[in-house]
């Protein structure tokens, strides 16, 4: 689309998403002068009493999806931004646990561009702008607010939050943040606000997060120091901070770290919960793509793990709950994630591996991935067609696990509907 035809409030989404992937030199264009600027003249940079701004490599839509079953369940309205989509762009902007329609986007979008004047804007700066803007206009009482890559130089930053959060820390966009823990830690902790709390999920961090923390006066709740949690069996856990404690609580089915770090946030972000809201919540998070089963026998189990740190709980939970069942591996990367490390991790779960190619400018070829797997393997054009070969190869009892990134994930998914299976 030429740069003269700009898409109208009542255009359809995709044609503004199709104007947004072309009006700015990169996908990717860390920094916050452009979009702070945007923000501050259209008045986003609050855009509900409350804000929890949530950063990590991984377990970020786990600790959202978390936090936010327990606020719906205590009455309150709640907006969640996150990224990047399985199928459709409207899952980027939940309010109240549902997607919103095409036009509330279009609309949002047609607000941004008018508001933009002559300021350049990346594809996620826009669509996080947006998503502030229909946060606003839909009038919630917290945002759950999911940082898009790395934190202190992110879209997201230019909020004004109250609580901030970091996951875990891992090495991960090694293209933008480079592969050391303590830089990428110093990115992450980029967040933290002063006089604010300031929440770390990751046990052992680098050193640069509590030091960052310390320099702007962040009050850090650091697990293993200022709070805690044990699974006490297998279907119970407990969680401490000083001499509080919650016992008995579900085990979710999401990874409890995250989980952990969810009760951290809320309990530091002054609002009315209760433990019944508590429990509530922990048995009814869920969030698609992460162990979500979507047929059985065989069973089809998909998964968005993309580096080593969540392949390995991924392998961990596969072993705990098929024991002994032939794992068929159907996976799909980008380049830039560290695809010989987090296939290593796979292959000890992998009885049969698919290997395919994703498509766009940063994706891997099967090529790529069939270096660094153990034997050689037919190599696939797509994740559909590497999924379909292991449908008619696995058994009844096997297991179908299709894993690498959100586009293997997206596109699988989206054929399985449109199969009607």
């Amino acid at each position: 689309m030429s740069q003269t035809q700009i898409p109208q409030a009542t255009s359809p989404l995709a044609m503004w998403l199709d104007y947004l992937a072309n009006i700015h030199t990169s996908a990717i264009d860390l920094g916050l002068e452009r979009v702070q600027t945007v923000a501050d003249s259209a008045n986003l940079t609050k855009p509900a009493p409350t804000v929890i701004t949530v950063a990590g490599t991984n377990g970020k839509g786990s600790t959202c999806a978390l936090m936010e079953a327990i606020l719906l369940d205590a009455g309150y309205s709640v907006g969640v931004y996150s990224s990047p989509h399985l199928i459709r762009y409207n899952e980027r902007v939940r309010v109240n646990g549902q997607d919103l329609p095409d036009e509330k986007h279009t609309q949002a979008f047609d607000f941004i561009e008018k508001q933009r004047g002559e300021v350049s804007l990346s594809f996620f700066e826009y669509a996080t702008l947006a998503a502030l803007r229909l946060f606003q206009t839909e009038k919630v009482d917290i945002v759950l607010l999911e940082v898009g890559l790395g934190g202190r130089l992110d879209a997201t930053n230019v909020v004004e939050h109250d609580v901030s959060v970091i996951t875990s820390l891992a090495v991960d966009h090694v293209d933008w943040l480079g592969d050391d823990i303590n830089v990428i830690g110093f990115e992450k902790a980029g967040i933290y606000r002063s006089g604010k709390p300031a929440i770390c999920g990751q046990p052992k961090a680098p050193a640069t997060v509590a030091a960052h923390a310390d320099d702007i006066g962040a009050e850090l709740f650091q697990v293993e120091i200022q709070y805690d949690y044990q699974q006490t069996s297998e279907n119970t856990w407990k969680w401490t901070h000083g001499s509080y404690d919650l016992e008995a609580l579900p085990v979710p089915g999401l990874p409890l770290q995250n989980a952990a770090t969810a009760l951290m946030a809320l309990a530091t972000a002054n609002l009315d919960l209760s433990d019944v809201n508590i429990v509530n919540g922990l048995k009814n998070a869920q969030l698609p793509g992460r162990m979500q089963v979507i047929h059985q026998q065989p069973t089809i189990l998909l998964d968005v793990a993309h580096n080593p740190h969540s392949a390995q709980y991924l392998v961990e939970r596969v072993t705990q709950q098929y024991p002994g069942q032939k794992i068929h591996t159907v996976v799909a990367m980008l380049h830039d994630k560290d695809i010989k490390a987090t296939l290593e991790e796979l292959s000890s779960i992998a009885a049969h591996w698919y290997p395919a190619s994703l498509s766009g400018p940063r994706a891997a070829s099967a090529q790529e991935l069939s270096q660094h797997l153990p034997t050689s393997h037919a190599q696939y054009d797509s994740p559909v067609l590497a999924f379909e070969a292991a449908l008619t190869q696995a058994g009844q009892e096997d297991v179908i696990l299709v894993v690498g990134s959100f586009h293997t994930v997206g596109e699988v998914l989206e054929h399985w509907q449109n199969k009607g299976a």
